[in-house]
């Protein structure tokens, strides 16, 4: 802490999950204060995540690592957060001190940390330096797949072998994005008088945990929340005391894919063509080693679109690319071929938002919430707040840039001046709150700035919820958390009360009637309560029902085109492979699509036979088990519990229904924070405060996340333990 030239006046207090509540004597020093926190429990973590953001990681975990590290690499991400890094010291030199200081932090704390975490000795990893554009590069990694974009690689394979009409029947909420539970229910509504705001950020489960329960007070500010370990701060889920926030992603578009051609030329470089004809793009080589295995050199290649992602190995050897032939400069000897640039924002902008990070602090209303948050860069996210005086607020935040529709769709040409950005980005919606709002990745406030959006589902089923009553308690609506009501079942029964009752269906007489098995498995179907608890036999049958169908369609000789791996890098396999497409839009293709009506009662009658004679399927929770994401894989993955809920239910967890019922995404943090009084709240997350093995906190609060319930929220510094040392 020397080195930033500050007195040392923190304090680090736990409560009784462990949850660090830190006290400074200013910012800095209590930025100081978090990023050793965070190293001294969380040092595994921030490391991988370091490596990550350099494309390091196949160092020390091996060549299965390549992928990540290759794209990391390409899409640029450590050049991006230096040069987000470096604006930021141009034009917010206090946040980028404040920046600083949580870095110093992390560093002082690694060695300690390292030394209480096992992996680095399994691994042989020494723990590194962090510099002060790594929380920068830590963002970027965590987010740069988080809009999706290689949803426009799939479809563009859809309309490319299935047809053009056919190009956004699988939009859906799908395996790779990130979706999130938010409410806000106004003072008018609740038994004190005051807001409260609640909800849930659904993220790929890891362990450590992607969120970390942290309390920050210093002379200017005391706020408690939700950070992301490696980032300073508390960007998506705080209460200050006088106001509170929270996030949801917006499911918007900001981010495009680029053809490009390119040609090599004789001294080495390469040139991209683009609506000014051929022009320079940069070039140079990076080497990444490899665990066991020999470096692997890759070329990285950037053009005036961005930087790019795929393609770049592809170089013809000595003749022109096909696509180069429809090229108006293709008289040119120079062999070219075909690639794909990624654009976003904070590569064109050199702008993430850090700046809002300290100001979320130090905010007292929704007003100073609102104003903060005009510097939102990316992800771009939904946002609730309400403050102490009565003031709500419901908008978005982010930047999306304006330009053709077609660039939100597909891979557009970037010869085309058609598909530039405009130099001001979209506007930003809000509305009114009128009793309660929610935000939950459905179409709604965000509409207009993306094109693929969660069903209705979740969001429709916390409205209904919370208009049932005026009288909210921070423990009453704690229960909506575990609501599993599963809306997205509706379709799929219909469509199994349709084949098995009069021999009638919408296409005709039905030739087949069931068998006495399937009869019986219809009937429980048709009786289920659609709840997805986790002892329930029920839920179980129906999942196994789901699944038998979702393979007969994806078996389906209209999909056979499909079926063939896309010629993508293996980085965007969740979001090509046809399984967890048809999975996720079965609703869609249920009613529409490519597959004859005739055949869709054939297939769930046919599911139901394989159900109907087969064992009877276990309880829901006995197949849908967590399935936490780890650098370093367990061992003992048989010993991860089971859950209930499902992907469309408020108590979410998903799986892919006709492969694996096993849960890789789910709620990362719950929250629930009580305006009246902050004591009142509470919070969980799916392990623990510490991402050490072995230690008292390391999975204490999985039970409660489990159940659905929250720790308190203990803000009394007399009831917290303060450490030594």
């Amino acid at each position: 802490m020397d080195g930033i030239g500050v007195s040392v006046s923190i304090e680090v207090y736990r409560d009784a999950w462990g949850v660090p509540h830190l006290r400074a004597a200013d910012q800095d020093e209590l930025a100081f204060a978090q990023g050793r926190v965070t190293a001294r429990d969380r040092a595994w973590q921030l490391e991988v995540e370091r490596h990550r953001a350099q494309g390091t990681t196949a160092a020390f975990l091996g060549s299965a690592e390549l992928g990540w590290d290759t794209f990391a690499r390409r899409c640029r991400l450590t050049d991006t957060a230096r040069r987000c890094f470096e604006r930021l010291e141009r034009e917010d030199a206090r946040t980028a001190a404040w920046v600083r200081a949580y870095v110093d932090g992390v560093n002082d704390g690694l060695a300690e940390g390292a030394g209480r975490a096992p992996e680095f000795a399994e691994t042989g990893l020494a723990p590194g330096r962090w510099e002060p554009w790594t929380p920068l590069a830590v963002w970027l990694t965590t987010h740069i797949l988080f809009a999706g974009f290689p949803t426009k690689l799939w479809r563009e394979e859809v309309a490319r072998r299935l047809g053009e009409e056919w190009t956004e029947l699988f939009a859906t909420d799908g395996p790779g994005t990130s979706g999130s539970n938010g409410w806000l229910v106004a003072g008018g509504r609740t038994a004190s008088g005051a807001a409260l705001v609640a909800g849930d950020p659904h993220r790929f489960i890891e362990a450590p945990g992607v969120y970390q329960q942290i309390r920050l007070a210093c002379p200017a500010y005391d706020v408690v929340g939700i950070a992301v370990p490696g980032i300073p701060g508390l960007a998506h889920f705080g209460h200050t005391g006088p106001v509170a926030w929270a996030i949801t992603n917006a499911m918007s578009d900001y981010q495009d894919l680029y053809r490009e051609r390119l040609r090599r030329l004789p001294d080495g470089g390469v040139e991209a063509y683009g609506p000014e004809g051929w022009r320079p793009a940069t070039t140079h080589t990076e080497t990444i080693e490899v665990a066991g295995g020999e470096p692997v050199v890759v070329e990285v290649i950037e053009t005036d679109r961005g930087p790019v992602i795929i393609g770049v190995d592809d170089e013809p050897d000595g003749a022109a690319s096909e696509g180069a032939a429809e090229d108006p400069a293709s008289q040119d000897p120079a062999p070219a071929w075909e690639s794909v640039a990624l654009r976003y924002p904070p590569r064109v902008t050199g702008r993430l938002g850090f700046e809002v990070l300290p100001a979320l602090l130090r905010a007292r209303t929704v007003a100073d919430v609102d104003t903060a948050l005009d510097g939102w860069v990316e992800p771009v996210n939904v946002v609730l707040a309400a403050d102490t005086e009565g003031g709500l607020l419901h908008r978005v935040a982010g930047l999306v840039p304006v330009r053709h529709r077609a660039n939100s769709l597909r891979i557009v040409p970037a010869w085309d001046p058609a598909h530039a950005w405009e130099d001001a980005p979209a506007p930003l919606p809000r509305a009114e709150v009128d009793g309660h709002a929610v935000m939950a990745n459905a179409r709604g406030l965000a509409a207009p700035l993306g094109i693929e959006f969660a069903p209705p589902h979740r969001a429709d089923r916390i409205d209904a919820l919370l208009g049932a009553s005026a009288d909210w308690t921070p423990e009453s609506i704690t229960a909506v958390h575990r609501d599993t009501d599963n809306r997205s079942a509706a379709r799929l029964l219909a469509a199994v009360a349709r084949v098995g009752g009069s021999g009638q269906t919408d296409s005709g007489p039905s030739p087949v009637e069931l068998s006495p098995a399937a009869s019986a498995v219809r009937g429980r179907l048709l009786a289920w309560d659609r709840r997805m608890d986790a002892d329930s036999t029920d839920a179980g049958l129906y999942a196994a029902v789901r699944g038998a169908v979702v393979r007969r369609f994806a078996a389906h000789e209209a999909f056979a085109a499909l079926r063939e791996p896309a010629p993508y890098p293996e980085v965007f396999r969740p979001w090509l492979a046809l399984g967890p497409r048809v999975a996720y839009a079965l609703e869609t293709l249920l009613v529409a699509g490519p597959v004859p009506a005739a055949d869709v009662d054939r297939i769930v009658r046919e599911a139901l036979d394989e159900v109907g004679a087969g064992d009877p399927p276990a309880a829901w929770g006995v197949t849908h088990r967590l399935a936490p994401w780890q650098a370093l894989p367990d061992p003992d993955d048989a010993r991860w519990p089971g859950l209930g809920g499902d992907h469309d239910c408020v108590f979410s967890t998903s799986s892919v229904p006709g492969w694996t019922d096993r849960s890789a995404r789910a709620s990362a943090a719950r929250y629930v924070w009580d305006l009246a009084d902050r004591e009142r709240s509470g919070w969980i997350v799916p392990f623990g405060a510490s991402g050490v093995p072995g230690d008292p906190h390391h999975r204490d609060q999985l039970p409660l996340w489990l159940r659905g319930e929250l720790a308190p929220v203990t803000t009394d510094w007399q009831n917290l333990t303060k450490e030594q040392g």
